[in-house]
């Protein structure tokens, strides 16, 4: 016999089934009504859901033919998901980029710092250099003025006088014909710069010659 208290159970069931997988369906999924004019391709584009997505949740077998009022039911959940991976990657970049920036700069601050360092050794090397050039100069020739004529501007020899010993033809050209020592001194320096280059090389001649 037809149960018809049975039947009225099994219908109340299934349209609370349905209603529940309704509400469920209304949370992820996007209802539309096609209109006149519309395609699977604008409805894409306007959900941004592919149209192969659409296709396949509506059991669509030519993706170029759908009708007016027609119901299509899609998911669109994966945008979502697709966006956010998209914006989670193009942070990553960002961060990628700023750190590979942050290295090369730091590489550059490091290459910068060690010429400057180099920079500065080689310069203290030349002025110690030129420090010991310039004492051994001074050396020489306070040995040249000291051989020459004990340091006395008045110092003669004949032709020859003052702090250097110059000729009448040395001072006719470089000076050093008065008694002021530092007129003396000059011109002994210009007469040793044009002859021999510096007073050491001067000095190195006059211990082989006995005269510079």
């Amino acid at each position: 016999m037809f149960n018809i208290k049975k039947t009225l159970t099994i219908a109340a069931g299934v349209a609370g089934a349905l209603a529940f997988g309704g509400a469920h369906a209304s949370a992820d999924t996007t209802d539309y009504v096609v209109q006149s004019g519309d395609t699977l391709n604008k409805i894409s584009a306007k959900y941004n859901v592919s149209v192969d997505k659409i296709a396949a949740q509506n059991n669509i077998s030519n993706v170029n033919w759908i009708v007016t009022g027609q119901h299509l039911s899609f998911a669109t959940d994966d945008t979502t998901s697709t966006q956010t991976a998209s914006t989670t990657t193009a942070a990553a970049d960002t961060s990628s980029t700023t750190q590979a920036a942050s290295t090369t700069s730091s590489t550059d601050n490091t290459a910068s710092t060690s010429t400057q360092t180099v920079s500065t050794t080689t310069a203290a090397t030349s002025s110690t250099t030129t420090s010991l050039s310039s004492s051994s100069e001074t050396a020489a020739l306070n040995a040249l003025i000291a051989r020459e004529s004990s340091g006395n501007v008045n110092a003669t020899n004949g032709q020859y006088y003052g702090l250097g010993q110059l000729s009448a033809q040395a001072r006719s050209i470089y000076g050093g014909n008065t008694a002021d020592y530092n007129d003396q001194l000059n011109a002994m320096k210009a007469y040793i710069a044009a002859r021999y280059g510096t007073a050491v090389n001067a000095l190195a001649h006059s211990n082989s010659t006995g005269w510079y």
